[in-house]
């Protein structure tokens, strides 16, 4: 339930803290006093739209905070949990709306959305009245109120599992359809390409140690003829090695005979022999390792070159062929095969739609009987309502071929204000004191069975008086059992039923205006209800009445 709402600069709202108790609470007070600033506080703090004219005349900022008490096992803790946000403790929504139109948007403490804030605000608040647009007035959410009231929730899940499991079951029957379709077109290509490509048989990095082999081989090639040369000067047939050699054995001859005049030119001649001999040795050597196959050349080029153009053709990397391979191969099997898995598939399908039809057929059995009972629920409402002419229908198609997640039916409320005038939806057919009836009605059915832990009835009562605000009054009180009810009223037979009464009320200068609430006592109450009955002027017949309905709404609760 609501616990706590505090409201910091919105509109003519200063500063507003409002401790709330389970039961019936009531808000009441003159026309313009801020009932309605209250209630669009409480909305912008359950994720509606903002907008920067609700900050107050002067500040640059408004804030709304909203603590809720729910159990454990309550599905908004659920949102919060799929939503890695904190759910101990109290369930904290607060709004900051600037001046600027930005709004900051805060769960439990932690940065959220506003979608998020939203779906929370929705688990733990309906807000109703004559012009309100969510919760039972909005068709869409009909088939889940039937549901919730016919407690079969668990077919609803059930339902929906068998609807993923034929959708699952169609997706991949289409999916292999398409892959045999495919590749029964491309049937002589594919295997004109598997072959081809199995012959080439291409390897994973096949193509760089190529392209490197051939690199190294045509750059022996090109050194190779240099080599050649270096070992033709010193080795061939001009090599001047031989004509020195005999040059060093006739001055070593003659230095013998002329010591210490020929010793450095023969030294010198000794040491380049040895150079060159060395040269030579170095150039047979880099010869040997420039040695190449020719034939190993042009193998390594024709394999290169073939594997080129197999990339170009399939327009793939060279790397990717052999993937490309067995993916075409994948695809002819999946030919060869399809067939059969086809067919298969076919059935699994046709199997799983059988499965759902049966499921959904059954829920359809069930909302018909559910639908009934709610009729009858939320007629027997009707007459102390005085709707005793108007008939609640609950107007439900079935379409078998339509599945959805759901089920086959549509549901929508219907009603009928009149004998003998046209049934159709509760939104455009009622009036608006009519619409609040129906709603309250439709509440009282569905209590106890899928209803959020706080109901807001905002003026359902304008319009009506005497015997039907005081079974609003009755109803209202009926539904607090179950759940938290805040209802702003104008009616003195609904405030009197109330087990918390607040008072709004504005006060100022001309200049500077503010609203504020508070608890009333008894004699509080009874001053205000006698304000309600009797107008402007209270009077004694007035506050005597007021007492009345106290002590007698006193006496029904005990």
């Amino acid at each position: 339930m609501l616990s706590r709402l505090s409201i910091r600069d919105i509109v003519l709202i200063e500063k507003l803290d409002i401790d709330f108790a389970s039961g019936l609470s009531v808000l009441t007070g003159e026309t313009g006093a801020g009932k309605s600033i209250l209630l669009d506080s409480l909305s912008l703090a359950l994720g509606a739209r903002g907008d920067a004219s609700l900050v107050r005349h002067g500040a640059t900022q408004g804030q709304v905070t909203a603590v809720f008490d729910v159990p454990r096992n309550h599905p908004a803790r659920q949102i919060l949990t799929d939503n890695a946000l904190d759910d101990d403790g109290d369930i904290i929504l607060r709004r900051v709306q600037t001046a600027d139109g930005r709004t900051r948007v805060f769960v439990n403490d932690q940065p959220s959305s506003v979608t998020l804030m939203r779906d929370i605000g929705r688990a733990l608040v309906e807000i109703h009245g004559q012009h309100d647009d969510r919760a039972l007035v909005d068709a869409g959410a009909h088939r889940d109120v039937l549901d919730s009231f016919g407690g079969h929730l668990g077919v609803v899940r059930a339902c929906a599992e068998a609807w993923r499991r034929w959708r699952d079951s169609e997706q991949e029957l289409s999916r292999h359809r398409a892959r045999v379709e495919a590749a029964a077109r491309e049937a002589d290509y594919l295997r004109a390409a598997v072959a081809e490509l199995s012959q080439l048989d291409p390897q994973p990095g096949e193509e760089a140690e190529l392209a490197e082999v051939r690199t190294a081989m045509m750059r022996a090639e090109k050194i190779a003829g240099e080599i050649q040369d270096a070992q033709d000067v010193l080795s061939g047939s001009n090599s001047p090695l031989p004509q020195l050699s005999s040059l060093l054995r006739r001055l070593q001859r003659k230095a013998a005979e002329v010591p210490g005049l020929l010793d450095d030119v023969v030294t010198s001649l000794d040491e380049a022999m040895l150079s060159l001999d060395a040269a030579q040795s170095g150039v047979d050597a880099a010869l040997r390792a420039t040695e190449y196959d020719p034939k190993r050349l042009e193998k390594a080029e024709e394999r290169l070159f073939a594997l080129r153009a197999a990339s170009r053709k399939h327009n793939v990397q060279v790397d990717d062929l052999a993937r490309l391979r067995d993916t075409m191969a994948a695809d002819l099997t999946d030919l060869d095969a399809g067939e059969e898995r086809l067919q298969i598939l076919v059935k699994q399908a046709a199997a799983t739609r059988d499965a759902y039809d049966s499921v959904a057929a059954h829920l359809s059995e069930l909302r018909k009987a559910t639908a009934v009972g709610l009729r009858n629920a939320v007629m027997a409402e009707l007459p102390a309502l005085k709707l005793e002419r108007a008939e609640f229908i609950v107007e439900m198609g079935t379409e078998p071929d339509n599945r959805q997640a759901e089920g086959i039916d549509l549901i929508e409320f219907w009603v009928r204000t009149n004998p003998g005038t046209k049934p159709g939806p509760m939104m455009k057919i009622a009036s608006g004191g009519e619409l609040s009836r129906f709603l309250l009605a439709l509440k009282v059915a569905l209590a106890d069975r899928g209803s959020a832990p706080t109901l807001v009835f905002d003026e359902i009562d304008t319009g009506v008086g005497g015997a039907v605000a005081d079974a609003i009054g009755q109803r209202l009180s009926r539904l607090s059992n179950k759940v938290q009810v805040l209802s702003v009223t104008h009616a003195p037979q609904v405030a009197a039923r109330a087990s918390t009464h607040f008072l709004i009320a504005k006060s100022g200068s001309a200049e500077q205006v503010s609203t504020s609430i508070r608890e009333m006592d008894w004699t509080a109450r009874q001053e205000e209800i006698a304000r309600m009955l009797a107008g402007a002027t209270i009077t004694e017949e007035a506050r005597a009445a007021a007492e009345r309905l106290l002590r007698e709404n006193a006496e029904a609760v005990s």
